[in-house]
């Protein structure tokens, strides 16, 4: 089992400035999956515990001159605790601006290593960060898990993919700030938050005690896949009552989710994406929230870098 390659400057900020804080935010511990053609970053997808997050990158935009083999059809995927690998890849940028001058400037190799730590008679695994500058290297090792065995990778690989299931409508949200600040006032109110998602372009939100009601609707958004024209005599009723006849026609579900685990799936700001959109899964089994990145100085989606998060349902949800 070996894995080596060198992190790109476009990887490294990638990493550094963007993905790993967002994926700090949603939870301590996270499988770190390689394949011959992807780096994964997921969360939650074996104990179903949480919101799940998922992280995929091709290598090439991470990664150069990237090798791996293993006799699992060479993948590899263990668990990592995201703080201390954000913190290796900050210490190794700033190593390599202070020291990183010559021909090898900015060259930071990651590579799977086996080492026996003070007062242990066992090797362990590590993700070994080397920079390596003019005329010295300096070395970083991460602690990893064991990493897993073929029936548990191929357990993660089914996960992954049925994480992957779009729902049949998605809609997007333009201003993610907006609905970020209401969320945070939301928070204070309750700790269930019902979600409802039409074929229209509305999305709602609302949460409920026996003293308070609070929502918020956003209308006339961008629809993909499923869709369908509002019916006129809907204008002029309330937001709650528009959403109760789209669920009875057919053209809307509703789901009710955590507002923690809400308030957490919006951390993926950090990433900075450039669309966000929402959806329910058939059956109203979970909340589906996909972030979209640009080719820089374009409108045109950037396919080697992907960001999802599946919110579990604590209600079963209605058609």
């Amino acid at each position: 089992m070996k894995f080596k390659a060198f992190l790109t400057e476009h990887g490294v900020s990638l990493l550094e400035k963007r993905f790993l804080p967002a994926l700090d935010k949603m939870g301590k511990i996270c499988h770190l999956f390689l394949t011959r053609d992807h780096a994964i970053f997921l969360h939650n997808l074996l104990n179903g515990d949480g919101v799940q997050c998922i992280a995929q990158f091709r290598k090439q935009a991470l990664f150069d001159d990237y090798r791996i083999s293993s006799q699992n059809e060479d993948r590899i995927a263990f668990a990592i605790d995201v703080s201390l690998l954000l913190r290796a890849v900050r210490s190794s940028v700033s190593i390599c601006t202070e020291f990183g001058n010559g021909p090898t400037a900015n060259r930071l190799q990651i590579k799977l290593v086996k080492k026996l730590p003070l007062n242990c008679t066992q090797p362990m695994p590590f993700l070994t960060f080397e920079t390596k500058g003019y005329k010295s290297a300096v070395v970083q090792d991460v602690p990893i898990s064991k990493p897993l065995s073929r029936a548990e990778v191929l357990e993660l690989q089914t996960a992954l993919d049925l994480a992957q299931d779009l729902p049949q409508t998605l809609v997007q949200v333009p201003d993610l700030n907006q609905l970020q600040n209401f969320v945070e006032r939301m928070k204070h109110v309750g700790d269930l938050l019902n979600v409802s998602i039409s074929k229209y372009g509305d999305l709602h939100v609302q949460i409920s005690t026996t003293l308070i009601t609070l929502g918020a609707e956003f209308r006339k958004l961008l629809v993909i896949g499923e869709q369908a024209e509002s019916p006129s005599d809907d204008r002029n009723l309330s937001a709650q009552t528009r959403s109760e006849r789209a669920i009875s026609r057919g053209d809307a579900q509703r789901v009710q989710v955590s507002v923690k685990h809400f308030s957490r799936s919006l951390q993926c700001h950090l990433a900075k994406p450039d669309c966000t959109f929402y959806g329910i899964a058939s059956q109203g089994s979970c909340l589906t929230v996909i972030f979209q990145f640009f080719i820089p100085g374009t409108h045109q989606t950037d396919k080697s870098i992907s960001l999802h998060c599946r919110l579990p349902v604590l209600d079963p949800g209605s058609n």
